[in-house]
């Protein structure tokens, strides 16, 4: 073992950790006031609920090495997870090292399906779906594209951070919730602002950082590739917040701290499955691209065809995760990392096509399968609230509590 890459592996796990409680500030300062505690509710207990299921036996589904559809049991209650080092994964970390590190992304990828559904969704049925889609959904893609046997790795698939797993996973979800719940009401007559905005910008910053740990992390080492993928995630994160800023003050006359964020979190997403494969070149153009396709989806597209994607989980990070597994199959260089391939721009237009046929698989099983949860939830339990519930806001009806209280 060596304890630099196991003290860099277990503090990427805390800040990819950190990137759920982010996510609630960013998610929950886009909301109504009456509906922020609801958003912090759903992040923080998803922490609590998959860090359990992940232990007890999600781990076992995603990672051990099984048939090319998921891991199977074998390691329920991480039997047979210990501290030593499990070569097929990490040769130099213990294997419950990794394990965790996984768990952190096991973590934040249901939380991204909360701002499809935001405002509207029952507390009750909230936990039913998420407990569903880790196990039905997150674990066999995860399986498919980073387990050993996985059948998408095998293929020759490449995702370093997430790009497919996570956001492409998680976005489609977010795309047929929305759907299916409907909108929130009388969305047409007044779409809410978001209500704290300093939130939206902390929610940025803490996601930003966290994304080191994000893509740095996944390198598994404190060696090279971990400062490649350092650096290109800020570069594309950088680039996209640019391009934004650049994007609204061409159309709208004037740039937006809510737009530098939109475009930032775009950046990232978009780097997650290229940062170990390209160098800061085409990071740069990963992000300056990927704010121009967001933007589109967020402000032609969704208006076009009248979804409620409460807080654009689909269009930025479906859309960007989309650009950024196809860039990985233009952009990958064995250069930058040996263990990798090369792209279309490198000489191998194979792999984009791999890296197309990985995005269209995952967007059908996601798709597809979280559809069913919803309806098998809904036809159960009910899923969205009431009229009345929606006018008072989630934070009482769901929670009894008040986000902000005002002394007399």
């Amino acid at each position: 073992m060596n304890t630099g890459d196991t003290a860099w592996v277990l503090m990427s796990s805390a800040l990819v950790l950190l990137m759920t409680p982010g996510l609630a500030f960013f998610y929950g300062g886009m909301v109504r006031k009456k509906n922020i505690l609801s958003i912090l509710m759903q992040c923080f207990i998803i922490m609590c609920l998959v860090g359990v299921q992940w232990v007890m036996y999600g781990y076992s589904l995603s990672f051990h090495p099984g048939s090319g559809f998921w891991g199977g049991f074998n390691w329920l209650g991480l039997n047979g997870v210990g501290l030593e080092p499990y070569a097929d994964y990490s040769a130099t970390i213990p294997h419950q090292a990794f394990m965790i590190f996984q768990a952190m992304f096991a973590i934040i990828t249901p939380a991204l399906i909360i701002g499809a559904f935001a405002e509207r969704m029952k507390f009750s049925a909230f936990l039913s779906i998420i407990l569903l889609w880790v196990t039905f959904v997150y674990a066999p893609v995860c399986h498919w594209v980073w387990g050993i046997g996985g059948w998408l790795r095998n293929l020759g698939a490449l995702d370093f951070a997430g790009g497919t797993v996570v956001h492409i996973n998680a976005g489609i979800a977010a795309l047929v919730m929305a759907i299916v719940i409907g909108k929130r009401k009388n969305l047409n007559k007044n779409i809410p602002a978001p209500h704290n905005m300093p939130f939206v910008a902390l929610g940025t910053g803490l996601l930003w950082f966290g994304w080191f740990g994000f893509n740095a992390g996944s390198a598994l080492a404190a060696n090279g590739l971990a400062v490649n993928a350092f650096v290109v995630t800020n570069t594309a994160a950088a680039a996209a917040g640019l391009s934004w800023a650049i994007i609204e003050w061409l159309r709208n006359g004037k740039p937006t701290i809510f737009g530098v964020c939109s475009g930032a979190v775009a950046g990232l997403v978009a780097i997650t499955p290229a940062a170990g494969f390209v160098s800061v070149v085409p990071a740069v153009i990963i992000g300056l691209l990927v704010s121009v396709f967001c933007f589109i989806a967020v402000t032609v597209i969704k208006p076009k065809f009248g979804y409620d994607d409460s807080l654009d989980a689909f269009g930025v990070h479906c859309v960007g995760g989309i650009w950024g597994a196809l860039a990985t199959g233009l952009f990958a260089s064995k250069v930058v990392n040996p263990a990798g391939a090369d792209g279309l721009f490198f000489g191998n237009p194979h792999q984009l096509l791999v890296q197309f046929y990985a995005v269209a698989v995952t967007l059908v099983y996601s798709g597809v399968v979280s559809l069913v949860i919803y309806k098998v939830v809904d036809a159960i339990i009910g899923v969205r609230v009431g009229e009345k519930e929606e006018a008072i806001g989630l934070d009482l009806t769901q929670h009894h509590e008040k986000a902000y209280t005002v002394l007399e």
